[in-house]
């Protein structure tokens, strides 16, 4: 092994995630009610919610261009195109406590074909999150 090789600042782990959203304080009620975490911090433009080792940043869309210039920001509508998942004692269980706070769940809970129960919800600006076991 070469010295970089052993080095472990390539590749780290993933320390944030900014979700870019259109309507600030209706995600960051979500993630206050839904994942019942504490605001870690936040401003005018953003909330950012500890996951684990993860922040989560909710960053308003409007702020989103300065950021990944010169890529550009995708529409809300224009699809899904990645999903976070988190792994579960009990995926039911968790499923019955997500709708009794008010999650419409998108599927599940299902077994999979590849060994896993999963179910998934979307929060208000359309980024999925999967449950599984």
């Amino acid at each position: 092994m070469t010295e970089a090789s052993e080095s472990k600042s390539w590749p780290g782990a993933i320390s944030a995630v900014t979700l870019f959203v259109e309507d600030l304080p209706a995600t960051r009620q979500f993630y206050l009610d839904i994942f019942d975490l504490p605001i870690h911090y936040e401003d005018d433009d953003s909330a950012v919610f500890k996951l684990g080792d993860i922040l989560i940043n909710l960053l308003k869309i409007r702020e989103a261009p300065d950021l990944i210039a010169p890529a550009v920001v995708a529409p809300a509508d224009s699809g899904a195109r990645f999903q976070f998942t988190i792994e579960v004692d009990d995926v039911d269980a968790t499923c019955a406590e997500l709708v009794v706070r008010g999650v419409e769940l998108l599927n599940g809970p299902m077994n999979r074909p590849w060994g896993i129960r999963t179910a998934s919800f979307q929060d208000p600006a359309g980024h999925i999150w999967e449950i599984a076991k």
